[in-house]
């Protein structure tokens, strides 16, 4: 567009035969020369300042132009377009309005009689470059956003895969724990108590007592190996130390907002100061407890951080003569338990918490009402002296 109006006004400055069309020509050719040395050149594009250094000589030219011909107001529709696309809006808006009103005075310098189109063309023209380049920059900046919501969901749907696949495991990894516990360890365990009542019932001479000490001792040994086998499917979080200490840690990590293993479920959520604390006196809990309890506290935090807006929150670890008890308590904005989506993701992960106090003959109480906190509690029965605890 540029290049075809220099063009034209170079050719009617010529066809006209006046004295001023030399010189018209060779302010056309300085300012097309200007003008290609600016596109081809890679300043304008990389500085601002050489963006406006360049803008201020093709503005030169132009004015030196609109003075030897009337024909020169025709480059001011490109003129305004690239005051638009290199300067700040701050300075694009005051550099449109300028040329505008230079190419009305020019308009008006060459003796052209006063109508409402010597105002209007220019000013029209004005108003259709705003129009467009700053309705072409909207449009811009709303793709950008859409393409970095797209980004951003790609990210979460991968995380969400990774998480899934991850709870996955180690749900699988707690269900062979538990299945390992209640089936083969219990039976090895009651052939071990078995073999120990037959052996004290023969006599120490009898023949058959060597055969029911090497029984007892290899079914002694596959508990012992079942024993390995729950442990190692136990979860990370419970392998080097107790309860205690792991519950110990998933506090420290909530309070700091860290992304460990204990506390990745609540760090995308508000802060909340979590204190830890012990009651009674520790005890040694079968492997199924202490998984039970871990999870039913990560669960619960998680809720306590992601939906209830708390502050602080409370985890007691309760060691009773039958019983042991766990206790989440914060002081969030709370929400109606009777309610079949108390969250916005509904449901709070509740049923699950219940089932696994369930599965261990426990039970779980959630005491709430809006605006009031929220407490969660389960509490599971002690194994009895002569039950095996594998």
């Amino acid at each position: 567009m540029f290049a075809g109006l220099l063009a034209l006004v170079a050719v009617r400055a010529l066809a006209g035969g006046g004295a001023g069309g030399g010189a018209v020509v060779a302010v056309v050719l300085v300012m097309g020369g200007v003008y290609a040395g600016g596109v081809l050149g890679s300043a304008v594009a990389r500085s601002q300042r050489a963006a406006a250094l360049w803008l201020v000589a093709l503005g030169v030219c132009w004015a030196v132009l609109l003075v030897l011909s009337p024909a020169g107001l025709w480059t001011a529709f490109p003129l305004y377009f690239l005051q638009l696309h290199l300067l700040p809006v701050r300075w694009a808006l005051p550099a449109v309005a300028l040329t505008a009103a230079a190419a009305i005075a020019g308009f008006l310098l060459h003796g052209s009689p006063v109508s409402p189109g010597s105002f209007i063309g220019p000013l029209l023209g004005a108003a259709v470059a705003v129009a467009t380049v700053l309705g072409y920059e909207a449009l811009y900046r709303e793709s950008e956003r859409r393409r970095e919501l797209i980004d951003e969901l790609v990210a979460t749907r991968a995380e969400l895969a990774d998480a899934e696949r991850t709870a996955g495991t180690l749900a699988e990894r707690e269900r062979l724990a538990r299945e390992i516990h209640d089936t083969l360890a219990q039976g090895l365990s009651s052939i071990q108590l078995l073999l120990r009542a037959a052996q004290r019932a023969l006599p120490a001479a009898s023949p058959a007592a060597p055969h029911i000490e090497q029984a007892r001792a290899a079914a002694q040994d596959n508990l012992a190996e079942a024993r390995r086998f729950v442990r190692a499917l136990s979860p990370p979080d419970l392998e080097h130390g107790s309860l205690a200490g792991a519950l110990e840690r998933l506090s420290a990590a909530t309070s700091s907002g860290s992304e460990g293993s204990e506390g990745s479920e609540g760090s995308h959520g508000s802060h909340v100061d979590v204190q830890f604390t012990v009651s009674g006196t520790p005890a040694e809990l079968p492997t199924p407890y202490e998984v039970a309890l871990l999870r039913t506290a990560q669960s619960a935090l998680a809720n306590t951080v992601r939906h209830a807006g708390a502050e602080r929150a409370e985890i007691t670890l309760s060691f009773m003569d039958t019983s042991v008890a766990l206790d989440v308590v914060d002081d969030g904005r709370g929400f109606d338990p009777a309610s079949t989506t108390p969250g916005e993701g509904g449901g709070f992960g509740l049923p699950a918490m219940r089932a696994r106090a369930r599965s261990l003959g426990g039970t779980l109480s959630v005491e709430s009402a809006p605006g009031q906190g929220t407490a969660v509690a389960v509490t599971l029965p002690l194994p009895l002296p002569g039950e095996a605890t594998s």
